[in-house]
């Protein structure tokens, strides 16, 4: 060892143990799960639930999949006019609504695709298996998620309840127009 870094060595050392003091100070944030439950942020992702009777079988959300992970089934049902003398009327009906997790990545692409509020993000994360064919989650387990998908977040205090109309006003009707003075 040359002098340079006898003179290095020693500081060095001193510091380390400084560290090593101060973190041994310190109270260690160590969450105990599994036997605390961990605090989640309130728009975690955990699992897809799925709302059935949304589901009109559209399949957007299988295709803008980008892991294809999402299987739907569905065939069509005629269902009678609900009008006397309307017309009979076809309907899509789900047979099958399933996705695979050990695929997905959760990016949630699924969700902000339905137009029908039938897929939404449930805050559980504890569906771990030991065989990875259990990660196939069927429309009947998604649909158990549900209870435990949160409310929405409440309005803003003065936000309206219901859409407003384009102009300032609150009426349906288009706003007058000033005629000339003549």
């Amino acid at each position: 060892m040359t002098d340079q870094d006898k003179k290095g060595f020693v500081p060095g050392l001193l510091k380390g143990m400084g560290t090593t003091a101060r973190a041994m100070t310190k109270h260690a944030h160590t969450q105990e799960y599994p036997d605390v439950s961990p605090r989640l942020p309130p728009r975690s992702r955990g699992v897809i639930a799925l709302e059935e009777s949304n589901c009109t079988s559209c399949m957007l959300c299988a295709r803008e999949c980008p892991d294809w992970c999402i299987y739907i089934d569905s065939h069509k049902e005629t269902v009678p006019p609900t009008t006397e003398g309307g017309r009979e009327r076809k309907e899509n009906v789900l047979d099958r609504f399933a996705i695979d997790f050990s695929l997905c990545m959760y990016c949630g692409i699924c969700i902000e695709v339905c137009p029908f509020d039938a897929l939404f993000w449930s805050p559980e994360f504890e569906y771990a298996e030991t065989d990875i064919r259990d990660l196939l989650h069927e429309k009947d387990r998604l649909g158990q998620w549900m209870a435990t998908v949160p409310a929405p977040p409440a309005l803003d205090q003065g936000a309206p309840t219901s859409p407003q109309p384009s102009h300032v006003g609150g009426s349906t009707e288009p706003p007058e127009t000033e005629q000339p003075a003549p």
